[in-house]
């Protein structure tokens, strides 16, 4: 380092971080990001324990989100099943954990759980690729799975449902998991509140740098080129098969460390994991956020659960129906989602100033909803031009 720069391993760390394929790659960005994880971490100081324990549910969904985001939004395989893996993780943590029972238990459930998902995503990975199963039928084959996995756990209530000391017990659910600790007897930590806020916390930084650093490397290059076009792909030498039964993997496995979080924070797992509104839901989370944004699904994740905490308490019967509604206007009018369309706002204001550029966005949102509503036969006549793939474009 007698020149000054970083070691090489860190500077390719520092160059895949800034990578093309991840939102966000200025000073500016850098400086936002640090800003608002130092008022994350001050959260819990400014609203109080309980206030923390609650929000830490919306990191946990967080991982969701952002396994979904890798499958999804730069594989472009659409998938129902990372609840599924949740829902897997999360029961086998309770089982484990509470027939050994302890902080010992705890510690041994952790990593039983993450590789019980992890193996689950990878069997059902290899019959789907190698077994030719492409587009639409890996999201319509994901979603059966999981809906499978809720009409089994619904119907076992019964006392002959139990592995262990531990009854299954149906809709009922297991109750009685012990808050996340690890170590042993006599030397081990237990966490709750705000300690497990920012435990969370740090889990979620991990993965979404961790997130970057893959998309940005030759493996998220390969990711990438398999969304735009899997047979130029596999013409140019790549194994897209085993590509991408390695990235389902990996994002079961994300999806399996959040449903041992889930349980964990929640001390119960229930069949309403496997449901198809909570299957729905993620997909929800990163169209809002941008499917092609790591950090995009994250902060989706948050806005729509924290409305729909609000809704649950000031007006629960509305609340799937807004999230239906926030669906259909990101995708009508923000179609890449909401951290790709403040990019792409700065750049287009950059570009034609803020008052000519508001008259071209007023146009071109006009312009998208006239063609949505022609799209499906509302508005417009049978002898009319369609807009140009370009005019929609703009």
């Amino acid at each position: 380092m007698t020149d000054g720069r970083l070691p090489s391993r860190l500077d390719g760390i520092a160059r895949k971080l800034n990578g093309p394929n991840t939102l966000g790659n200025s000073k500016a960005f850098w400086l936002a990001f640090a800003v608002g994880m130092v008022g994350m971490i001050a959260y819990p100081l400014v609203r109080g324990s309980y206030a923390a324990g609650q929000t830490s549910l919306f990191l946990v969904y967080g991982l969701l989100a952002l396994s979904l985001s890798l499958i999804w939004g730069y594989t472009g395989i659409l998938s129902f099943g990372q609840v599924a893996f949740f829902g897997i993780a999360g029961y086998t943590y309770a089982i484990v954990s509470l027939n050994l029972g302890g902080a010992f238990g705890q510690t041994v459930a952790l990593p039983v759980a993450v590789g019980v998902a992890t193996l689950a995503a990878f069997v059902l990975g290899y019959f789907m690729f190698y077994g030719g199963v492409k587009n639409v039928y890996v999201a319509i084959l994901t979603l059966v799975v999981t809906l499978v996995l809720e009409t089994f756990m619904a119907q076992t209530a019964g006392s002959e449902w139990a592995i262990g000391s531990v009854q299954l017990g149906g809709f009922n659910g297991i109750p009685g998991i012990r808050n996340f600790a690890l170590g042993v007897e006599g030397a081990s930590f237990s966490l709750s509140g705000s300690g497990f806020y920012w435990f969370v916390l740090t889990l979620l930084l991990v993965a979404y740098l961790g997130s970057r650093i893959l998309v940005n490397s030759r493996f998220g290059y390969t990711l990438v080129a398999i969304r735009e076009d899997a047979e130029r792909t596999t013409m140019l030498g790549y194994n897209v098969k085993r590509v991408k039964l390695a990235v389902f993997t990996l994002s079961g496995a994300l999806a399996g460390l959040s449903g041992v979080l889930y349980a964990t924070w929640g001390n119960y797992m229930d069949p309403s994991v496997f449901t198809i509104v909570f299957a729905t839901i993620p997909i929800v989370w990163v169209t809002l956020g941008g499917r092609e944004s790591l950090l995009g699904g994250i902060v989706g994740t948050i806005i729509i659960e924290r409305l729909r905490l609000w809704f649950s308490v000031n007006a629960s019967e509305f609340a799937i129906v807004f999230v239906g509604v926030i669906l259909m206007t990101t995708v009508l009018l923000v179609p890449r989602g909401i951290l790709p369309g403040i990019r792409d706002g700065y750049v287009f204001f950059s570009e034609h100033g803020i008052r000519k550029g508001i008259e071209r966005g007023r146009g071109t949102i006009q312009t998208r909803i006239q063609a949505r509503l022609e799209s499906v036969g509302v508005g417009g006549s049978e002898t009319e031009t369609p807009p140009s793939s370009e005019a929609v474009r703009e």
